[in-house]
């Protein structure tokens, strides 16, 4: 438990900096997609799965930074930079001596740069919204509080295996008690949000907590599969950078593109 206050009050300092100064939020959250993303490829290749790490690696970290400096990149353009992607891929593939499982490694290479270094660069977006300061607060504190009440919830009434076979620790009334504190940590922000009625942002908060613990779920599941019980060792008493995030990694592109699309 000390380990994890410590791990935990280093990330707060972090993530309050990357709130105030945007140059902050866009490095860390590069930083933090480079480090989750090396622990999910390490992951991955415990099953034995040969994956294109250097350039999943390059390519995840190129995210971030084309979203952070604005790059004007049009469909036209993202639809050939995938063609391309996938080229180097199979070229890349043709270029080893040993066939091993081609389909799958790059599959898995994928599937990690979209899971990761796609869907957390999301959080860049929503700093570069107007308020996107507060809006940035909202989505991490709401998401967080979920994970945190869920696990001190859990450590104190939990009873009821949640899903065991995914994850046997988290328990439902872990998960109810992160719920209803991610409802109350959102309900102190709601009055700091202009731009959301009350109602929008009562919705939003529903959202955010269900689909933050569906990201814990299915981080867990991964791990699973890889017979792991952390993604890394990185954060003591935490586990792996993509242990931290994993919920963040939902919840962000939900909440941008409400904001963005759907509202």
């Amino acid at each position: 438990m000390t380990e994890r206050v410590i791990s935990s009050l280093i990330l707060g300092v972090i993530v309050i900096f990357a709130i105030i100064y945007a140059p902050v939020c866009g490095m860390a959250t590069t930083i933090f997609i480079l480090v989750a993303l090396y622990e999910f490829f390490y992951m991955v290749e415990k099953k034995g799965v040969r994956l294109f790490k250097p350039f999943g690696l390059l390519v995840g970290g190129l995210i971030p930074i084309t979203i952070y400096f604005h790059f004007p990149i049009k469909e036209g353009w993202q639809f050939l930079f995938v063609i391309i992607g996938l080229f180097l891929f199979f070229l890349i593939e043709l270029t080893k001596k040993e066939t091993h499982q081609p389909i799958l490694s790059i599959s898995a290479t994928v599937f990690g740069i979209i899971y990761i270094a796609w869907c957390f660069s999301f959080l860049i977006r929503v700093r570069q919204l107007p308020e996107g300061a507060i809006l940035t607060a909202f989505l991490i504190f709401v998401t967080k509080s979920s994970d945190i009440g869920a696990y001190l919830w859990g450590r104190s009434f939990g009873r009821t295996p949640l899903i065991e076979r995914v994850s046997p620790k988290k328990s439902l009334e872990g998960a109810i008690g992160g719920f209803f504190t991610s409802l109350g940590v959102g309900l102190v922000f709601s009055p700091f949000i202009s731009s959301l009625n009350f109602w929008e942002t009562f919705f939003l908060i529903i959202i955010l907590a269900i689909i933050a613990q569906l990201g814990d779920l299915f981080e867990s599941l991964i791990k699973r599969d890889c017979q792991v019980k952390d993604s890394g060792k990185i954060l003591p008493g935490m586990g792996g950078v993509l242990d931290v995030i994993d919920s963040v990694i939902f919840t962000a592109p939900t909440f941008y593109l409400y904001l963005t699309m759907i509202r």
